[in-house]
């Protein structure tokens, strides 16, 4: 609309000037002076006229000279005039004739100065009117031209342009997701029925949105129930296995032979394990989805770091220098599950040596967890602890894996008001857990 208003506003102004041009040059002396010669030619007619019928000046009734003019002798009397308008000279005189601009001609009859033929005007009426009408003509066309333009403009702004700016803005808003607000419809609206058409697909967008999310969160408070339910055979699977392990053990002492029966337990307790942690990292997963997750932060010792740490290095590999004597705002049973995933990952895609070292970094206590196994390729260091990633090559390798162990790791720390930073320097990978100090 605003190139429209453009537009209409530089062709009106071109218009304007050459309204103006037209009437500078036809006020122009040149149209005047041929106006003025034709006068003179009629001018000299009459007066030639006149001499011939000096004596019988009615006789110059029988012609029509298309002008008004008067006769009048030496002494300023009129001796005819014609009668072709209510045009008439006032005061008849030569010097009013030359005041006036009226063109005029000496008489001579018998080679004696008679009298004088005067025209009533200079001959230059007619043209002004016309001229005058002209321009008073095009300036109202004009005008009107302009106003037609603007009231179709208007029309074409209220009737076609802002509906069209009211579906495009409304096409934005479904395409970002906001499916709540209606598209307003005005009467006269010639994309009434397409208006009409879109509000309608965006209520059965609403609609299938909502159905969307209420799906979803029934399927991930399954998950959730089904996880919560897992977890106590699981536990009964491990105490049950623990307690034969224990009575092997006694029977080992009794020197009875319970090496295979033993390894059996082992494996078994070990993958009872891996199915804990999973469901514990999936549980916690689905609980964060459904933002019911919550971490109950106290004081802890930092020594209890190096206790989570013994828990979880069941193959002794982990090696740990002197930690600082600080205390630390943590959630003790989210720490160990951070620990423990970290660790379990070291496990199974390093199997090397952790070595773990500590130290104040302003208000956090840096605790550096580092392997050395093949690490991570640089593209996709960002990417490892998002949700499910498990790494370009894990179709090609033999480990098992969800995908949610770092992503679970870094979601914890983040509810505890600190950060894990992962990081590969060409000899295995190294997460550093930023844990915030009291």
């Amino acid at each position: 609309m605003k190139n429209y208003s453009r537009f209409v506003i530089v062709l009106f102004v071109l218009y304007f000037t050459a309204v103006i041009i037209v009437a500078v040059v036809t006020g122009k002396k040149g149209y005047e002076t041929n106006s003025r010669d034709e006068d003179v030619l009629k001018l000299n007619d009459i007066a030639r006229d006149v001499e011939d019928n000096w004596y019988d000046l009615n006789a110059l009734d029988s012609t029509d000279y298309g002008v008004v003019f008067t006769v009048i002798d030496l002494n300023n009397e009129i001796l005819y005039e014609t009668n072709l308008s209510d045009e008439r000279i006032e005061t008849v005189s030569v010097e009013n004739a030359i005041k006036n601009r009226y063109p005029y001609a000496c008489l001579t009859v018998n080679e004696k100065s008679v009298g004088y033929v005067i025209m009533a005007d200079d001959g230059l009426g007619f043209f002004k009117l016309i001229r005058l009408r002209l321009i008073i003509g095009l300036l109202i066309l004009g005008l009107g031209l302009f106003l037609l333009a603007f009231l179709y403009g208007r029309y074409i702004d209220k009737s076609i342009i802002i509906p069209f700016k009211n579906m495009k803005s409304f096409a934005g808003k479904i395409a970002e997701g906001n499916l709540d607000e209606p598209l307003m419809m005005d009467k006269g609206n010639m994309f009434g029925a397409f208006s009409e058409s879109f509000d309608i697909m965006r209520e059965e967008l609403s609609e299938s949105r909502k159905r969307e999310i209420a799906l979803q969160k029934k399927e991930r408070e399954l998950v959730a129930s089904l996880s919560h339910d897992l977890k106590t055979p699981i536990t009964g699977i491990k105490l049950t296995t623990e307690l034969l392990k224990a009575k092997l053990e006694a029977a080992d002492e009794k020197n009875e032979n319970t090496g295979d029966i033993k390894e059996k337990l082992d494996n078994i307790y070990k993958k009872a394990d891996q199915i804990d942690v999973l469901v514990s990292d999936l549980f916690s997963s689905v609980l964060d989805d459904l933002g019911e997750f919550k971490v109950s932060l106290s004081d802890e010792e930092s020594k209890v770091l190096t206790d989570i740490v013994k828990k979880y290095d069941d193959k002794n590999l982990a090696v740990s220098s002197s930690i600082p004597d600080v205390l630390i705002r943590i959630d003790l049973r989210r720490m160990s599950q951070v620990i423990g995933n970290i660790i379990s990952n070291s496990y199974k895609y390093a199997g090397t040596r952790i070595d773990i070292d500590y130290r104040i970094e302003e208000e956090f206590l840096q605790m550096r967890i580092h392997d050395h196994g093949p690490g991570v390729p640089e593209d996709e260091l960002s990417l490892i602890a998002n949700k499910f990633y498990r790494g370009r090559d894990w179709e090609k390798s033999s480990k098992d894996g969800s995908g949610l162990g770092l992503y679970i790791a870094k979601m914890l720390m983040e509810k505890m008001n600190g950060e894990m930073l992962p990081e590969s320097n060409g000899d295995g990978l190294i997460i550093t857990l930023l844990i915030p100090l009291c």
